[in-house]
């Protein structure tokens, strides 16, 4: 296992590119006209074909930015970037060790424009841009194939998806933030080389663009497996979109719309490791992991490798570094709510590990989280650790197949209650999100149970469920709320070195972008503001749900 903290990547220019299958085919800078690109679409159909298939399998190819000759294991497409959101946040915690490739996210250190992970957070969004942007030039803009209009369709969905893994981390939340500049936004015949920053508003109303050109196409489209964009899924990211610009009722609607035919996990199902296969019902989008991708050392740089506890190859077990809960929320979810348990307690027992064994060793249930591998590939698990991702090969697998989420319809419930909450319906909110905890996950729920006001409570609920999923710093910036990690005199599972708060408005909680961007792209200004964090920084602060 390569064990090693690399924090530069030796790297050329960031450049849009296509991914291995079709990275031969276009100009490295993608500056393709449309005409060339329906030329040689036509002359060669599989090129689309191609073009096409790698939108989607190149989301969390290992090595998709760094290369297979780099071997990152930190580079893992989406997923690697849903665990440096949650690392840069308040309730993802991981241990500061020589081990664990994204401490500069648990330390902030992420700003630095030379650092390898936030060059990958950006180029893979911008590269999955560049794809898509093939797909759509690649058909006539009148054409009347159906088929076509569906791939062009997803390609719309997509290019919105990746604008929006990168907007929220690059400026404020829209809402407060119209006018302050966000990213660049690679429009038709645009000159990548002198392409400024668009403004908040104008990315999110192209990103809106995007979506409403989905959802109306998508009409009647039915995808071959659930790692393509339905008309469902297109209606779930606008209402994402919605949520973050402030469009409340617009955001509730689309998450009503999108959540139609689907049914939350139910208690029963989330009472044992999971979150891993596609198939599971309560995912309506997600991505496939072949035992391909990940065989040999590739197989390290995989969401199984780093966030499941139970991957027998990976480097969660292997390391220590099995991401643990923030105490300061662990102890504010209620026991009667199965999702307590997705997480070890103090003594890290939890009923999750109940009925497991290891592979074949024999060991077997709350042994499992003490249990030191003689071979030195798991050891001891740390109070806290999550058991909430299993592993689709197989607890103990040495398989690091398992499938992500990029949408659940737990999310769309809570969306439509906080969409609802903030548009004025307070008690149709307080219906919609007492109907899903109720039901799905603590029978004894009340939303008035806390101090908490109901945007907080949906806020803690958003923090509960989606725990890991790449979710926290986007909402904690959309809502303005300050990183809260520590409380004064509390005891917390927070490394030294990722102790700190910080105020909401700190800007550098604004990331800044990479130097192969701005030495390329001469248009860019950069953000500035803000220094590193220093441990036990702002221990006043408070955010509402944690408090």
């Amino acid at each position: 296992m390569k064990l090693n903290k690399i924090l530069t990547l030796a790297a050329g220019a960031l450049l849009v590119a296509s991914c291995n299958d079709i990275d031969e085919q276009y100009p490295q800078d993608n500056n393709i006209t449309a005409d060339q690109l329906q030329e040689t679409t036509q002359a060669n159909p599989e090129r689309i074909n191609a073009t096409f298939s790698g939108m989607f399998t190149m989301m969390m190819e290992p090595y998709a930015v760094s290369g297979a000759s780099q071997g990152r294991a930190d580079d893992f497409g989406y997923g690697s970037m849903a665990v440096s959101q949650d690392a840069e946040g308040a309730d993802f915690i991981m241990m500061d060790n020589d081990y664990n490739w994204f401490s500069t996210c648990g330390e902030m250190s992420s700003r630095d424009a030379s650092y390898a992970n936030p060059l990958q957070r950006y180029k893979h969004p911008y590269t999955q841009i560049g794809i898509c942007n093939q797909v759509i030039a690649s058909y006539p803009e009148d054409t009347q194939d159906q088929a076509a209009i569906y791939n062009m369709a997803q390609a719309h969905a997509m290019r919105a998806f990746a604008y929006m893994q990168l907007a929220p981390y690059f400026a404020f939340d829209c809402a407060s933030h119209p006018d302050d500049l966000c990213i660049p936004i690679l429009r038709d015949g645009v000159d990548y080389a002198n392409n400024p920053r668009a403004t908040n508003k104008e990315v999110w109303e192209y990103i809106i663009e995007d979506l409403d050109y989905a959802v109306k196409n998508l009409a009647g489209f039915e995808r071959p497996n659930k790692m393509q964009i339905d008309q469902k899924v297109a209606y779930g990211l606008r209402a994402r979109a919605n949520l973050a610009m402030g469009n409340w009722k617009a955001a509730a609607d689309d998450a009503d719309e999108a959540m139609k035919g689907y049914e939350p996990a139910s208690i029963e199902e989330v009472s044992h490791p999971t979150f891993c296969k596609i198939d599971e019902h309560n995912w309506m989008w997600g991505y496939i992991m072949t035992d391909k991708q990940v065989t040999g050392d590739a197989g390290y740089a995989s969401v199984a490798s780093w966030i499941s506890a139970f991957s027998w190859n990976g480097y969660a077990a292997a390391t220590e570094n099995v991401p643990m809960i923030n105490v300061l929320l662990y102890n504010k979810i209620p026991a009667t709510d199965v999702r307590k348990h997705w997480w070890l307690d103090a003594n890290k027992q939890s009923p999750l590990l109940d009925g497991l064994e290891w592979g074949t060793t024999g060991v077997k249930g709350q042994a499992i989280a003490d249990w030191v591998d003689p071979d030195g590939n798991k050891l001891k698990f740390p109070a806290y650790g999550n058991v909430k991702f299993g592993m689709k090969a197989g607890i103990g697998s040495t398989t690091n197949s398992s499938d992500w989420p990029f949408m659940r319809v737990e999310e769309m419930y809570l969306i439509k209650a906080e969409g609802l909450a903030k548009s004025g319906n307070e008690k149709e909110a307080r219906d919609v999100l007492e109907y899903f905890v109720k039901n799905y996950r603590d029978p004894s729920y009340s939303s008035s149970a806390s101090t908490r006001s109901l945007a907080d409570e949906i806020w803690f609920q958003r923090r509960v469920e989606l725990w890991g999923e790449g979710f926290f710093t986007a909402d904690m910036k959309r809502l303005g709320k300050p990183l809260v990690r520590f409380h004064a005199d509390v005891d917390t599972n927070v490394p030294d070195a990722f102790k700190f708060n910080m105020q909401a408005n700190d800007p550098w909680l604004n990331m800044r972008f990479s130097k192969y961007e701005y030495e390329y792209n001469k248009a860019i200004i950069d953000n500035k503001g803000g220094n590193l964090p220093e441990p036990d920084q702002e221990p006043a602060l408070r955010d509402g749900v944690t408090d």
